[in-house]
C-alpha cells in the first residue's frame, strides 16, 4: 500500500500536515493546475499504514485520511514488485 494525495480534490487546507503523527507531509511550495498549493509527501516511508498494512491486514492510523475534508488522501495498492523504501526507526 502507498499513500497518495489527489490534487484534483485537495483544496490546500494542510490539515494533514498538522495532524500526522509521523510527519510524512509538508506544506507545498508550488501551485498546481487549479492555482492551489497542495501538501506534498515528504517521507511517506515513515507511515505505519504503508509499512505494516500487509503484515496486519488493516489500517493502523488513518488520521490524515479521516481529517481530510475533501477526501483527497487515500491508500492504493502498489504494483507487484514495485520498489519502495522502508524506514525503520528505533
Amino acid at each position: 500500500m502507498k499513500l497518495v494525495i489527489d490534487e484534483t480534490r485537495c483544496k490546500g487546507c494542510n490539515l494533514c500536515v498538522l495532524v500526522c503523527p509521523y510527519r510524512i507531509f509538508k506544506e507545498g511550495t508550488e501551485l498546481n493546475d487549479r492555482g492551489i498549493v497542495t501538501p506534498v509527501l515528504d517521507r511517506p516511508e515513515r507511515c505505519t499504514n504503508c509499512r505494516l498494512q500487509p503484515l496486519y491486514g488493516r489500517l493502523l492510523c488513518g488520521v490524515c485520511q479521516m481529517i481530510c475534508p475533501d477526501q483527497a488522501i487515500a491508500w492504493v495498492d502498489e504494483r507487484p514488485f514495485e520498489p519502495h523504501k522502508v524506514e525503520v526507526e528505533f
